[in-house]
């Protein structure tokens, strides 16, 4: 039986235009304090040379330029970039800012004291070399510090709703593989230690038709998925995104509050 291929680069310049599409900034900043907690769980030092990638509007970024490292942010998308350039110089914070992929990233061996992700690397599409690349870059003994989402979790649960309606290309491994466990440790093998830790971050909105509007608004995948869809799908696709946050809303029937999993991950790469 033969397995079907996906063509990876063709597959990375649609992600760009979905990311590029909408205005993910607007979503990224209400989870700012995943951002904070990694860079404490990395237990980051002052003037330590970090990296941050798949950087999106730069949480992970800002986290460490407030606890006086030296970082350098980067991303594919270049105007997710200046969203972070604009953060930081309101908080007047020293950042190198770069377009860069995290599957080829244009730095040296050992470069790193440590790599940051919050919800960035877990949406390339070829795992092993991210994980390869990001290894490759801090030097040993460094840590790479990630948040990824996890497969149970609300958008985990969010993305396969999705492909539900709007399949995924076949034989790509879904993102929310990152938030295993067991497949981080296939990724990084002898190479580093992992350590995870299950944690929540809760969407706070309105209601689930809000979160909807705000999500198909500016947030690139869900916008695509909605605008590939015929009104009848698209609808069809709204009530199943309705009915997935209502049964998970724990605010009541006059807000929403739906907590998602997701992991957070030190791997400290071995000497």
């Amino acid at each position: 039986m033969n397995v079907p291929t996906t063509d990876l680069n063709a597959l990375k310049t649609r992600q760009q235009a979905a990311w590029s599409s909408g205005d993910y900034a607007v979503v990224g900043t209400t989870l700012q304090i995943v951002g904070e907690q990694l860079a404490e769980a990395c237990d980051l030092l002052c003037d330590e040379a970090v990296l941050d990638v798949a950087a999106g509007n730069g949480n992970a970024t800002l986290a460490a330029a407030r606890r006086g490292c030296k970082v350098t942010s980067t991303d594919y998308v270049a105007a997710l970039l200046d969203r972070g350039a604009e953060r930081a110089r309101a908080e007047r914070l020293d950042v190198k800012f770069q377009v860069a992929d995290v599957e080829a990233l244009p730095f040296g061996d050992a470069t790193f004291d440590a790599v940051l992700s919050t919800f960035g690397v877990m949406f390339a599409p070829d795992h092993a070399k991210s994980a390869s690349e990001m290894l490759r870059v801090v030097r040993p003994g460094g840590r790479i510090g990630m948040a990824n989402w996890t497969p149970e979790g609300f958008i985990g649960q969010l993305f396969k709703t999705l492909g539900r309606h709007v399949p995924p290309p076949a034989g790509v491994q879904p993102p929310s593989l990152w938030g295993s466990e067991a497949h981080l440790r296939t990724l990084f093998g002898d190479a580093a230690e992992v350590r995870a830790t299950p944690r929540l971050f809760n969407f706070r909105y309105r209601s689930a038709a809000h979160f909807i509007e705000v999500f198909r608004t500016w947030y690139g995948p869900v916008l695509k998925a909605f605008a590939s869809l015929p009104p009848e799908k698209a609808s069809e696709l709204e009530r199943d995104l309705a009915e997935l946050m209502n049964k998970l809303n724990r605010a009541g029937p006059h807000s929403l509050v739906v907590p998602s999993e997701y992991l957070e991950i030190v791997v400290t790469r071995r000497r």
